[in-house]
């Protein structure tokens, strides 16, 4: 079983890109950096590639998705507080990111989204740690 994941996303502007994930506190994993593609670390566990358009192409034979009038895919991060949720968010429209949902309070959970310059839909959200939960996969 996997124990690594890695998102791919196209971007339209990797140079752009890299500032806007810098400006939220994301590190880079040079040795995956070049002018086509980079390594945006989230966790030991967990990476997201961001890859400029004209080389993401090389790996679908699909066409891309124009992530900034269609939903392609919503990536949720967790974080520790709901304070961490609200800073991140701010920081991101602050860094150039769009608005996405307004924040979300469902009890056990809170949660608000933003887009990427590329229009990438992202969330982050905070799980009470009162909550029983467990992520049980197959």
């Amino acid at each position: 079983m996997a124990q690594i994941a890695f998102v791919n996303l196209p971007v339209k502007d990797l140079n752009r890109s890299v500032e806007f994930f810098t400006a939220l506190g994301f590190g880079f994993n040079e040795q995956f950096t070049d002018e086509n593609a980079t390594c945006m670390i989230v966790n030991e566990g967990a990476y997201v590639m961001l890859l400029a358009e004209r080389f993401f192409e090389t790996f679908v034979s699909k066409t891309i998705a124009d992530a900034s009038c269609q939903t392609e895919v919503l990536i949720a991060l967790s974080c520790d507080s709901r304070e961490q949720v609200d800073d991140t968010v701010r920081r991101a429209l602050a860094a150039g990111g769009m608005p996405s949902n307004g924040p979300k309070d469902e009890g056990f959970m809170y949660g608000w989204s933003f887009q990427d310059p590329d229009g990438h839909n992202w969330e982050l959200v905070y799980m009470k740690p009162s909550i029983d939960y467990e992520m049980k996969l197959f």
